[in-house]
């Protein structure tokens, strides 16, 4: 049999244990399926569809161990199509084509060909374009499943000819359930061998996969294998909180560093922050930091939120991001870990403004749609005789030379005449920059004046 020969999903025997415990229970119809009961619960839409034999094209996804591709062969089971798995990481345009062309053969023959492609953002965009005319003229139903966000993933012709239904983490309960199922079957589980287990063990094995399916059955196992070898006997062997701790040696985080579940939790950091609650960005930090993420990269990220929704509200909050982010290059980790959730505990108790997020925003507009005005004469430096001549410097008020200290000279180009950009919050520290800004204006004003007067005198 080759890669790609059309088989029946599913028809395994039931009893090789030399198959993971994962894929021996995979679950062979809906009644069986567990979790996602917003797509396949009585009346939902996915299950509609299967139910009518009209699925067309879909795309599945979700995270790892939610029913990707049980669900895929399921489909194929219940629709009595031929159903063919691709891996992206192994196939090619070679095999795509060829595997393209027998299905077009088949469908001539009435029969229905189901193609699942697992790991679908893998491909390039001239491999998704390989299937583009067959899934258009209907000689195949696409199914491809994902962990990563389609939009990004997958070429937008191909996407808009498919069908993207979301696959959420399975709940600690709904793990625990299927383990329970597991290790009461006899045929495909751990049934015959009578293990003993508390739901202290079942809800630590739950709380470590993150609602991956997929790992839970592998550390149940694993766990089994502890539990008889220390037990002696199945009627003695149970699977204790201790076991359950030496088979998973290390929780799985799921987290990838380029992907969808990077930038969810940088968002979720980033808001916990925004929104002065340092529980939750100590957690989202936590998260990002047990995963695996660059250190520096969260650093940085501090220092924009420094900027970005504290900025002069408290002025101490950039320095002191900026210290995180050395020290986290001078001691390293897991040292530094400590001193980036100072930064974010002190970011997320400080004062907030965006004040200067949102001038700054308005600058960059005025730059992108006025014209480019020449800085006003009066503004530049004349080093030069003939740059003297030509008006560079004329008319230019050296503040030091008024009492108050504030010249009534405009800075702004002609055509942004008295444009205001910086308009300080009454948080924190913005408080006094608001007043000393008042105060400017109130000095301005007086400048205005002392310099009218003379030639209201002259005039009178």
């Amino acid at each position: 049999m080759n890669l790609f020969e059309t088989t029946p999903p599913n028809l395994e025997p039931p009893g090789d244990r030399t198959r993971p415990l994962a894929d021996r229970m995979r679950p062979r119809s809906l009644e069986e399926f567990l979790g996602q009961e917003h797509l396949v619960g009585p009346g939902q839409p996915l299950r509609a569809q299967i139910e009518r034999d009209d699925i067309g094209s879909l795309i599945f996804w979700g995270p790892p161990g939610t029913g990707k591709t049980t669900l895929a062969k399921i489909i194929a089971r219940m629709t009595r199509a031929d159903f063919i798995e691709f891996s992206a990481v192994l196939s090619g345009i070679k095999e795509i084509k060829q595997v393209m062309a027998d299905s077009e053969r088949a469908r001539q023959y009435g029969t229905r060909t189901i193609v699942f492609i697992d790991e679908i953002h893998r491909f390039n965009k001239a491999q998704q374009d390989a299937f583009l005319p067959h899934v258009e003229r209907g000689n195949i139903r696409l199914i491809g499943a994902t962990t990563e966000n389609p939009s990004f993933e997958i070429i937008s012709a191909l996407l808009s000819r498919c069908r993207v239904y979301v696959l959420n983490p399975l709940t600690a309960e709904q793990m625990v359930m299927l383990m329970r199922r597991a290790l009461a079957d006899g045929e495909r589980g751990l049934g015959t061998s009578k293990l003993a287990v508390g739901e202290e063990a079942l809800s630590l094995i739950a709380a470590y996969s993150s609602g991956d399916a997929r790992s839970a059955y592998n550390v149940l196992e694993v766990a089994a294998t502890l539990a008889l070898e220390r037990g002696g006997t199945p009627a003695g062997a149970e699977i204790t909180a201790e076991i359950v701790r030496d088979a998973l040696q290390k929780r799985v985080l799921r987290y990838d560093k380029a992907g969808e579940e990077h930038y969810n939790l940088i968002s979720a950091l980033h808001k916990s922050v925004r929104n002065s609650d340092p529980d939750a960005a100590l957690y989202w930090l936590g998260r990002m930091l047990e995963a695996g993420e660059d250190p520096l990269y969260i650093a940085r990220r501090l220092v924009r939120m420094a900027v970005e929704d504290i900025g002069l509200a408290e002025p101490n909050a950039l320095p002191l991001s900026m210290a995180a982010r050395d020290a986290v290059h001078f001691i390293g980790m897991p040292e530094g870990n400590l001193a980036l959730a100072q930064a974010a505990v002190y970011l997320a108790l400080a004062p907030k403004s965006n004040a200067l997020y949102t001038a700054y925003s308005e600058v960059q507009a005025d730059v992108e749609r006025t014209v480019a005005a020449p800085v006003p004469l009066h503004l530049r430096n004349a080093p030069t005789g003939l740059m003297k001549h030509l008006g560079y410097g004329r008319g230019y008020e050296y503040a030091h030379d008024f009492d108050s200290k504030v010249a009534d000279m405009e800075c702004l180009p002609e055509n942004l005449t008295d444009r205001t950009y910086y308009r300080p919050s009454g948080e924190g520290q913005e408080e006094a920059a608001r007043e000393r800004l008042a105060e400017m204006r109130r000095r301005r004003a007086a400048s205005r004046r002392e310099k009218k007067a003379p030639e209201e005198r002259e005039q009178r």
